[in-house]
């Protein structure tokens, strides 16, 4: 165990070291800065990137946001004056994962139960409606989901708040634009993975001995088709948690997703490279998890 986890600590450390180059650089090449606007004259403009070191030669500032980095210092907000990144951050996830959190409790809750069901009518009538409703959910963009839901619940009916988290009832219709996707994909993989299962050969044991449906289904088959769930559930926790970018700007809800997506249009470079580091950083992490889960699940795999 602690051998695995020192080498996944070095590579996610690498990992990391390649997103940062990657993204401090592309950023840059991007033509236009956060200063260059009709309204600022040359030398505010000049005096401005001044304060923030943004007239150094490009791989200077590449070392110094390194230094800083090392130290734990994601810089200081170009426009969200008086706010480091650090700060942002830390008052904008905690809204971000709520919103994440109760839009994973739903894809999980009704995701697995509907592949399970889909997986034990395989071919009836029901398990042709369950993937046709996941195939739909699959493929249609969360934004879609989200500008529906508040046309028919926010605008005609006017039952359902439309903006930002304030109460209950204001999580309902951004938790399902965001659940949707994943909950679908669950029940997808779900109903694959167990109806394999169940045509293994220690399940037609099982069911020789005269246990009944749901004991083989959820003492066996479940354990066993459950790894290609937890897979998938690594990489999707951490973008839910992260905040859906395009879901908190139709609700307008102040979640880190919503200023990550504010920072890029306004080149806030320090916003954009303490956001995005904060995300991988997240991804690697529960992919971390995800290895530690499969021992969990099945101790026969090796870390």
């Amino acid at each position: 165990m602690a051998k695995f986890l020192i080498r996944r600590v070095i590579s996610m450390l690498l990992a990391l070291f390649v997103v940062v180059t990657l993204t401090f650089f592309l950023m840059n090449l991007v033509p236009g800065g956060p200063f260059n606007l009709e309204n600022i004259s040359s030398k505010a403009s000049a005096t401005l990137e001044a304060k923030y070191g943004l007239d150094k030669p490009l791989f200077e500032q590449y070392l110094d946001y390194l230094s800083d980095l090392v130290h734990g210092d994601l810089g200081v907000s170009i426009k969200k004056v008086g706010y480091t990144v650090n700060e942002i951050i830390g008052e904008k996830f905690p809204v971000s994962a709520s919103l994440g959190a109760v839009a994973i409790a739903i894809s999980v809750i009704v995701g697995f139960p509907m592949g399970i069901l889909a997986a034990m009518n395989h071919n009836k009538a029901i398990d042709r409606v369950i993937m046709f409703a996941c195939t739909i959910g699959v493929s249609v963009p969360s934004f879609i989901v989200a500008t529906l839901l508040l046309y028919v619940f926010g605008l005609t009916l006017g039952i359902l708040p439309t903006m930002r988290l304030n109460s209950p009832a204001s999580y309902v219709m951004p938790s399902i634009a965001l659940a949707l996707s994943p909950l679908s994909y669950i029940a997808r993989l779900t109903r694959s993975s167990m109806l394999e299962a169940l045509d293994q050969d220690y399940i037609k044991t099982a069911r020789a001995k005269g246990m009944g449906k749901l004991v083989v289904v959820g003492k066996h088959a479940l354990r066993n088709s459950v790894i290609p769930v937890i897979t998938y559930m690594g990489p999707m926790v951490a973008g839910v948690l992260s905040g859906g970018f395009v879901i908190e700007n139709i609700f307008s809800i102040p979640g880190l997703g919503k200023y990550f997506v504010e920072s890029i249009t306004a080149r806030d470079y320090p916003l954009i490279m303490g956001t995005t580091i904060f995300y991988a950083t997240l991804l690697l992490v529960m992919n971390t998890l995800v290895d530690l889960l499969y021992k969990v699940v099945d101790p026969r795999i090796e870390l």
